[in-house]
């Protein structure tokens, strides 16, 4: 009989570091039930409520992100919580004895994995991205296996140590038994008309939600149907800015619940290039224009939207382009068959499947060394 399985994994901030991270962890507990599991966040992070809805405890560190330009006096207090975080990540390492610690990006995971290279820890991090971010580059030379989701990562990491599994998504979008029918049924719309389902990410997407303000004429004249996720944070300026208007062939809401019935009822997606996401789109097939945000580090989700844009697997419009031209795109592109046809075809070639188990045993893997 194997010895008890623990477990360390760390990282969040945005739903594509919380999304791969519970894939990844109950990957794991389905190779192996009796394995214990925690997490360690930033406090005020949204992995603090995500993590427990998804049935696991969850330790936060006090670390935030540095302000710029880095001379700033209120780097002082943000540098002393990192210390802080450093000695807190090594004292729930020491209390929960973990095999082996996961870090998927995000503040959190630079003080937790820190802490387990120093305590001796094997680490494996989870890499979303098509251009590395900071944390983990930071953490790959001490890292035993670094998972990737795009080829030519060797820019980052060492070569060696690059094993490429695709980003874990979340299992209910491949296990949605809701039919095309059905899922837009439970948007209130007509089946025989197409569908466009726009989404800002989890918090909402300001350009996203600007072009589709600018052009309501368009969109009630269209006879297209559009579900537009605006994002809790945009919700009630929103709301405010629609009052008196009447578009029967648009739904609004600040969050979907239910994403595999959303992409099951959405025709086209228009979307941010989030790496967790372009996942999303690669396993299921669906046709995309991706709008990439420019206020990411490094500008990686232009990247990310470009590997799909360069083989034809995805449509690619700027940010600053978006509010003049999105909405026109969206309406042709819907109604062009075989344009939608060739989109899916081509982002399904990109997919790459089972990620989360291929990953999780990886992690079983370097427990027992």
């Amino acid at each position: 009989m194997d010895k008890e399985l623990r477990v360390i994994i760390s990282g969040g901030g945005t739903g594509g570091h919380i999304f791969p991270a519970v894939s990844i962890a109950n990957a794991v507990k389905a190779l192996r039930p009796d394995a214990k599991i925690l997490f360690v966040g930033a406090l005020g992070r949204m992995e603090m409520q995500r993590v427990p809805a998804a049935g696991y405890d969850i330790k936060g560190l006090p670390i935030r992100g540095f302000y710029r330009p880095l001379w700033k006096p209120a780097n002082i207090g943000v540098a002393f919580d990192y210390l802080r975080s450093k000695w807190l990540a090594k004292k729930i390492l020491r209390q929960f004895r973990p095999q082996v610690a996961v870090g998927v990006g995000g503040y959190a995971s630079s003080a937790a994995l820190g802490a387990a290279n120093s305590l001796g820890i094997p680490t494996l991090l989870q890499e979303q991205n098509s251009y590395a971010g900071l944390t983990n580059k930071q953490l790959a030379k001490n890292a035993k296996k670094i998972c990737v989701a795009y080829e030519g990562m060797e820019r980052f990491f060492p070569a060696e140590k690059i094993m490429l599994t695709g980003n874990p998504v979340r299992q209910q979008l491949l296990e949605t038994t809701v039919t095309h029918d059905e899922a837009i049924r439970s948007f209130g719309f007509d089946p025989s008309k197409k569908t466009v389902m726009l989404v800002g990410g989890s918090l909402g997407a300001r350009t996203i939600n600007e072009s589709v303000l600018q052009h309501l004429d368009l969109i009630k004249n269209s006879g297209v149907q559009f579900v537009w996720q605006t994002g809790k944070y945009y919700s009630a300026e929103i709301a405010k800015r629609l009052e008196g208007e009447n578009i029967p062939n648009l739904k609004v809401t600040d969050f979907i619940t239910d994403m595999g019935a959303a992409y099951k009822a959405a025709d086209l997606v228009v979307s941010r290039a989030g790496a967790g996401s372009i996942s999303e789109f690669c396993l299921l097939g669906m046709p995309v224009i991706l709008v990439p945000s420019p206020n990411v580090a490094e500008d990686h989700q232009t990247k990310n939207a470009l590997a799909l844009a360069n083989r034809d697997a995805a449509l690619y419009v700027k940010d600053a382009d978006a509010p003049a031209t999105l909405l026109q795109l969206a309406i042709e592109t819907v109604n062009d068959d075989a344009k939608l046809k060739s989109l899916s075809e081509n982002v399904l070639k990109l997919a790459l499947p089972n990620s989360a188990d291929i990953i999780a045993k990886e992690v079983i893997k370097l427990a027992k060394k």
